[in-house]
């Protein structure tokens, strides 16, 4: 039994190999974007909400109350990324559940793909809250001594991203697998119920960390302008 979809080759061109990862990622994209298009090709505030939605209202508003909480601020900056991440994990490791379908972030290539969208998102996001300047100051906080260190800390988090995720996939289908060659006739209804769970945990722990690295820039500016107005209104008291 193939547990890595990068092993299974659907089609080869030369040198051009269309394997079970590209395939299935392209499939849950077509999916999510057919399935937003099909829920809000009619949005009008006269319109009587329909179950697909209510399903996605209650969906984009759970990520943005997450966000917010995370970021202790406005969402909509960050939920369109943040948003997609969850998305595109949650849903492909749901359609786990169907026969034959294997889900792209038990891939590393998936996984490091993600993680690398996150590492250009950190400075991004923190550029356009801070300014350029503002921005590569970060990285000599609290001395220049620390550069190489804060440059280190940036690509191992992205590995590390990348990794547990993947990890964390893999070992749940490994386990699946084991389980369902032992006793297949017993296990196949809760070793895919619990393949689900953990497919929507690491979704969610994959955006949240994403969300936190992105938000530390923005808050640390927060914060120094809070300072700042604190430092200001001191002055005008005394």
């Amino acid at each position: 039994m193939d547990i890595n979809p990068d092993s299974v080759v659907i089609a080869a061109w030369g040198p051009l190999v269309l394997n079970a990862t590209l395939l299935y990622s392209w499939i849950t994209m077509a999916l999510l974007v057919a399935g937003s298009w099909l829920v809000t090709r009619r949005l009008s505030p006269r319109t009587q909400l329909s179950r697909g939605r209510n399903l996605l209202e209650i969906i984009v508003s759970t990520i943005r109350r997450q966000i917010r909480d995370v970021s202790q601020g406005d969402p909509d900056p960050y939920l369109p990324f943040v948003g997609t991440l969850f998305l595109f994990i949650a849903f492909s490791n749901v359609l786990g559940v169907v026969p034959y379908f294997m889900p792209p972030a038990a891939s590393l290539s998936t996984t490091a793909a993600l993680a690398i969208c996150v590492f250009f998102a950190v400075p991004i996001y923190g550029i356009a809250e801070k300014g350029f300047k503002g921005y590569l100051q970060n990285y000599i906080q609290p001395s220049v001594v620390m550069l190489p260190f804060n440059i280190i800390g940036e690509v191992s988090r992205t590995l590390a991203l990348a990794v547990r995720l993947f990890g964390n996939m893999m070992s749940g289908t490994l386990i699946a697998a084991v389980l369902l060659s032992v006793v297949p006739l017993f296990f196949p209804v809760i070793m895919n119920a619990f393949g689900l769970l953990i497919g929507l945990i690491q979704a969610y722990i994959f955006a949240i960390l994403a969300m936190v690295y992105i938000a530390s820039s923005a808050r640390v500016r927060r914060q120094e302008e809070a300072e700042h107005s604190q430092e200001e209104g001191e002055k005008e008291h005394g």
